[in-house]
């Protein structure tokens, strides 16, 4: 299969991403979606270390990780308010996003910055967001994986949504992630995608 180019999520409106769970580390793939929701093309493949002390996860054009295409990475060492940076293949910087740690104690809350766009994130059912927090304070439930499907939409201040992540039902973690009006940077797109994912937790 032939790796993707540098430029593959560049204005891109929807696409997949799938983890692949291994023994120390964290991958993803990025795929493109067909219109009947079907996986085509790799788009982008990241790696993330786990129990890093400076979070960092690079994006390359294959699993080969010849090639990277864009990166995010913390600005503060295990900081639960951490701001992350992303940063293209030339290192320039083209977005950022941290955790409100304070609002997300009752719904996870994202700040997302990129070129055009200011977002705030939150996840969709507020209902949902308490059940999994009660389930993982009882001792014996919390021993208990349970896939719980949530989702996440990022509006600006205008109330306009210009991301959406929703969670697939699946054995791995899937989500279809979606830019209704493209002004936000694919690349910048797929970090925050990876991230909620990989830091949600923290």
């Amino acid at each position: 299969m032939n790796p993707a180019t540098p430029d593959a999520l560049v204005g891109i409106q929807r696409f997949a991403v799938t983890q692949k769970i291994t023994l120390m580390v964290n991958r993803y793939e990025i795929r493109a979606l067909g219109p009947n929701g079907e996986e085509g093309a790799m788009l982008a493949f990241a790696q993330q270390k786990r129990m890093a002390f400076k979070e960092e996860v690079t994006f390359y054009t294959s699993e080969d990780r010849h090639t990277p295409v864009f990166s995010f990475k913390a600005r503060q060492r295990l900081d639960l308010g951490a701001t992350y940076d992303v940063f293209d293949a030339a290192g320039l910087p083209i977005g950022s996003f941290r955790k409100d740690f304070a609002a997300s104690l009752l719904r996870s809350t994202w700040h997302l910055d990129a070129a055009g766009v200011s977002a705030v994130g939150q996840e969709r059912n507020a209902g949902l967001a308490i059940l999994r927090r009660v389930w993982d304070l009882i001792p014996i439930l919390g021993e208990v994986p349970v896939p719980f499907v949530f989702h996440f939409d990022f509006t600006d201040p205008n109330g306009q949504v210009v991301l959406t992540s929703e969670r697939r039902m699946s054995l791995r973690d899937r989500y279809t992630i979606t830019v209704p009006d493209g002004r936000l940077d694919g690349r910048v797109a797929a970090a925050m995608a990876v991230a909620l994912d990989a830091l949600q937790s923290r």
